[in-house]
């Protein structure tokens, strides 16, 4: 290598800081709650070929799905024949993508002519048509309920709006200046880009920059093999549950994973999950990638550089017609659901081969409710995406934190004021939820409990939930967690439980309550300090 030390770890930051400064970009332009608020959104930078050169501080759902989506979009559109101006988006499950409100979308950094790398953005739009307001219905039987599929298609040309895809789009969704405002967001994040990286391939040259990215794609790989050695060679084995799929309520899921270390190489083996499922908890073999890779990294240095080095080394094995492989046209959009247990079950097994080292089950996948009607005090149409936090799994030396998103989707939760000034809803109280943590020496961080008074009819809410019906796991002698759970309360006084994933309908004085699951515990509750349960009990964490 010819650079300098120093210059390297310099020119690291740099393209970390511009990845960085696009997510910021994103979310302070969005127009939706969803981007703007929950943070539903990640970005990075790819080279031409589509490796990743650096990625934001975002969610790991997102991540590691982009190579494969970026691949997809790169077969129709070469990066040769990009121009600046240029815009190219997708969200094709079956392409790379993960569910219809996941919109990809990429820019062209152009250097004196020429594409020399990827702006890459992806977003959850908070609508892109189907059969419920938010695209996300919780019992769709095929993709096609869950609203309008893009294949690669240019959105801009040339720094214009082809028009005739924007006419198709604003055609299929429900609100379509939001979506154009997220759209516009995104693109303004890889101009962003783009302006901050040619500064740099200026200010340096591109013979420099590009032996950086070699180098330090190279460096990521060494070094996450070098902790990767460090892990016993076995096979290690773990199953855990999906509450159903939304259509058969009273049948589990099954994610089971053989977890293979021989070296430097992973080997992740889902052989034995159950089949492809009716309903939209199916999440293609992108959604498994992500899982995985996000466990890698969170099992080795976090110093280690952030690019595609640090997934060189690992394999999957996904039967086809399975949940994680399904065939086109099942439905996807609860993928996220499964992509959850995904983590947990592979880190159950990484939690064997590193003991000490794997912290209890996170909650297992925070609620998701989409809102939607038109209100009759303005006469306007509103949606809004309940973003639900759950307790953090505790850690090995430390309690689990509570009311948190955790692992995979690294979000925000939605304000209360938000909620309250986006829908004819009224939120009577937010607060932590009492025993929802595992017990243990280090306890689980708690879910909230959450009740909302809906001011109008005709509300729809797409409610989509987990852990209802079995536990978060605890580690070492640590107890489970407390389930989830959702109940209407209608305005007669009769109470309706929800079974994890349903389309409710709500009226006027309706109150829905919702309780979401903690996190595992971690070690033997008998060895915890008497001082923590004293403050836990004050706290109301524990009753």
């Amino acid at each position: 290598m010819s650079l300098d030390p120093i210059t390297l770890e310099v020119l690291r930051n740099r393209l970390d800081a511009i990845a960085d400064n696009m997510e910021s970009t994103l979310i302070r332009c969005a127009y939706s709650g969803i981007i703007k608020e929950g943070a539903d959104c990640s970005v990075a930078l790819f080279d031409i070929s589509g490796q990743t050169i650096a990625q934001g501080l975002a969610l790991p759902v997102h991540l590691g799905s982009m190579p494969p989506a970026v691949e997809a979009m790169l077969a129709d559109f070469p990066a040769s024949e990009m121009n600046e101006g240029d815009v190219i988006i997708m969200n094709d499950p079956y392409l790379g993508g993960q569910h219809n409100p996941d919109i990809i979308c990429i820019v062209p950094v152009v250097h004196r002519g020429e594409t020399v790398a990827l702006a890459v953005s992806l977003a959850h739009h908070q609508d892109v048509g189907g059969r419920t307001a938010g695209s996300n219905p919780p019992d769709s039987t095929d993709v096609f309920e869950e609203g309008l599929c893009i294949p690669p298609l240019k959105l801009m040309e040339n720094g214009r709006m082809v028009e005739v895809v924007e006419a198709l789009i604003r055609r299929n969704v429900r609100y379509p200046d939001l979506i154009f405002g997220d759209l516009n967001a995104q693109v303004a994040c890889g101009n962003t880009a783009a302006k901050e990286m040619v500064a740099l391939l200026e200010k340096y040259g591109r013979d420099v920059i590009f032996e950086a990215i070699t180098e330090l794609m190279n460096r990521a790989e060494t070094q996450t093999r070098k902790e990767i050695k460090k892990i016993p060679d076995g096979t290690y084995h773990f199953t855990d549950w999906l509450d159903n799929d939304g259509i058969e309520l009273d049948k589990r899921i099954g994610i089971t994973v053989a977890v293979t270390i021989k070296g430097s190489e992973v080997h992740a083996d889902f052989t034995g999950t159950s089949p492809q499922v009716r309903g939209p908890l199916n999440a293609v073999p992108s959604c498994t990638l992500s899982a995985v890779r996000y466990v890698i990294r969170v099992i080795t240095d976090p110093d280690i550089p952030n690019n595609e080095g640090c997934y060189r080394m690992i394999r999957l094995t996904i039967p086809e017609k399975s949940v994680l492989n399904p065939q086109r046209p099942a439905p996807v959009n609860c993928r996220a659901v499964t992509l959850r247990r995904v983590v947990d079950t592979t880190l159950g097994a990484f939690a064997q081969a590193l003991p000490g080292r794997v912290p209890a089950a996170n909650n297992g996948h925070p609620l998701q409710g989409h809102f939607g009607g038109v209100d009759e005090a303005t006469g306007e149409p509103f949606i809004l995406s309940e973003m639900g936090t759950g307790g953090m799994g505790a850690r090995p030396t430390k309690d689990g934190i509570d009311c948190l998103f955790t692992d995979t989707s690294n979000a925000k939760n939605i304000p209360v004021e938000i909620a309250e000034a986006t829908a004819p809803l009224r939120v009577c109280y937010y607060r932590i939820r009492t025993d929802s943590g595992g017990a243990g020496c280090y306890r689980g961080g708690c879910g909230f409990e959450k009740e909302y008074e809906c001011l109008g009819d005709n509300v729809v809410l797409a409610h989509r939930g987990e852990r209802h019906y079995t536990r978060p796991w605890g580690q070492a002698g640590g107890g489970p967690a407390a389930t989830s759970r959702t109940v209407v309360v209608r305005a007669d006084g009769n109470q309706e439980v929800v079974p994890s994933k349903q389309t409710v309908h709500l009226n006027k004085s309706d109150h829905i309550i919702m309780w979401t699951a903690g996190g595992g515990g971690y070690g033997d509750p008998l060895e915890r300090p008497a001082g923590k349960v004293l403050d836990d009990v004050l706290d109301l964490k524990v009753s």
